[in-house]
């Protein structure tokens, strides 16, 4: 009987220490596996880290081919990342204006448009982001149909108000609001009417709100052309000849710093001749 109560006891002993050990493998695996997935985490953060760098460097060289790859594969880490997903449909507007045919810079803005969009959503405290529906849809403007101008057209007065309210300082966003009214006002009150009857009603603009919106651009960052060739433009329509040679001369004369530069020169260019 004492062999049998000595052999149940070592059974115990066998067993205690064998529920002993499975609790502290199980405990160094958690351990270890909590460890690792710290590991995993923090080498997708870097690499995340590193795609985007990269893309940057070819971004400051407005080579989209080369930075989208990039972004696109930082996206399938960090899907809701707004700045990503603003510098990702920045290089779809990029693809728009090296594109030569419509219906492809129409098919490049639309995939542009859903990025910003998704941007947008992802960093309502972005100002980046809430702009970017509105700089994308001002770039599509000329490649839409009418009906779905004037849907876009109160999209982005919505868009730059968001992005103004978060950021008061940001010369994009005057610009784009200067844009928004100069484009506005020079639509006849014929227009206007048509307009309303067949495709619903289109926000008002004025020109004097134009070149304010304008002026701030310019105030806050001089050294961007665009600013100037715009409030030329903006001076012509308003039938100020002077005024507008000497802004949009101004801009022309400045380097080329940004993708679309020489577009907004050709434009300037266009409205000196009529002048």
């Amino acid at each position: 009987m004492k062999t049998a109560g000595m052999r149940s006891a070592d059974l115990s002993i066998v067993f205690l220490c064998d529920v002993l050990m499975k609790s502290l493998m199980y405990r160094l695996f958690a351990v270890a596996t909590t460890a690792l997935l710290f590991v995993v985490v923090a080498s997708a953060a870097e690499s995340v880290d590193i795609l985007v760098e990269r893309g940057k460097a070819f971004e400051r060289k407005f080579q989209a081919n080369d930075a989208l790859p990039l972004y696109l594969s930082a996206e399938k880490v960090e899907p809701k990342n707004p700045e990503l997903l603003v510098r990702i449909a920045r290089q779809y507007r990029y693809l728009m204006t090296d594109a030569s045919d419509n219906q492809e810079k129409l098919r490049l803005g639309h995939i542009a448009m859903d990025y910003s969009t998704r941007a947008a959503a992802c960093g309502p405290k972005d100002c980046d982001a809430q702009l970017a529906p509105a700089i994308t849809l001002g770039k599509m403007l000329p490649y839409l149909p009418t009906k779905e101008q004037v849907a876009a057209s109160p999209r982005i007065k919505v868009s730059v108000d968001k992005a103004l309210a978060i950021d008061p300082h940001n010369d994009t966003a005057w610009h784009v609001l200067g844009r928004w009214n100069r484009v506005l006002a020079e639509v006849s009150s014929a227009k206007r009417f048509a307009a309303g009857l067949i495709y619903g009603q289109l926000p008002k603009g004025s020109y004097e709100e134009a070149e304010q919106a304008m002026k701030k651009a310019i105030a806050l960052n001089p050294k961007r052309l665009m600013h100037y060739i715009e409030l030329g433009r903006i001076y012509a329509q308003m039938g100020r000849k002077e005024e507008a040679r000497q802004f949009i001369n101004k801009g022309l004369a400045m380097p080329d710093t940004e993708k679309d530069d020489p577009e907004t020169k050709q434009r300037g260019r266009e409205t000196l001749a009529k002048l």
